[in-house]
């Protein structure tokens, strides 16, 4: 195995993408890096602004202001995310922030601001890194790239019984629209479309488990590395 390597894992809304990342690089013992949470940090921001994330000049107006940071944290594993000096974890997980983050990932200053950042993280030790555009634009010479994906109701049943624990519970049938909204716009978005890169694995969980699941993505990248 090399001393240095990247996995980029890709998929839509819902895959486990985060999850199963996590469990991957608790295994091999490497950094595990969440893009879609600093997405979501700055969709925060946005709404915490009251600053429309549709409203491009506005978004990127903001950014300069922002101090936003990742911490990992050795007491729970857990990739934390700070912003302006306050850890907005357990925020930037709440239902109405996920079509900000969609939004304002849409914007290519939004992404341009980000890319050098996260592409600066595989520069220094082993990752997985896991989004919608990791294979096809941030890293496109991942040593592995995984696209996961699932049904979009089983990405809603999945999602729907997150929000019960979570303790913020909304009906199935709303869970699997915005599963099904979030998935057009993040594939028709002019910038960075979600899509699998041409030399992606596909994985498909559907009909898998959590242990078949890392099981299947350990497989995968041990043949590829």
């Amino acid at each position: 195995m090399k001393k240095r390597y990247s996995i980029a894992i890709d998929g839509p809304s819902g895959a486990g993408k985060s999850t199963l990342a996590k469990a991957v690089a608790a295994e091999l013992r490497i950094t595990y890096i969440d893009t879609g949470a600093i997405y979501r940090t700055i969709g925060y921001a946005a709404w915490q602004r009251g600053i429309a994330p549709e409203d491009e000049s506005a978004v990127l107006a903001m950014l300069p202001q922002l101090e936003i940071g990742v911490a990992h944290c050795e007491d729970d594993g857990l990739q934390h995310m700070m912003l302006d000096g306050a850890d907005v974890t357990d925020e930037i997980r709440l239902p109405q922030i996920s079509m900000y983050a969609s939004a304002v990932s849409a914007i290519p200053g939004v992404r341009d601001y980000l890319l050098e950042t996260q592409r600066a993280f595989a520069r220094k030790q082993s990752v997985i890194m896991d989004g919608r555009d990791i294979g096809t634009v941030v890293l496109p010479d991942a040593d592995v790239k995984i696209y996961l994906t699932a049904s979009p109701e089983i990405r809603a049943q999945r999602r729907f019984l997150e929000l019960e624990q979570r303790g913020t519970p909304k009906p199935f049938d709303e869970v699997l629209a915005e599963i099904i909204e979030r998935d057009h716009n993040d594939m028709n978005r002019a910038v960075a479309p979600l899509k699998a890169a041409d030399d992606a694995v596909i994985v498909d969980t559907s009909e898998l488990d959590f242990e078949q699941s890392k099981q299947t993505l350990l497989r995968t990248i041990e043949e590829k590395l």
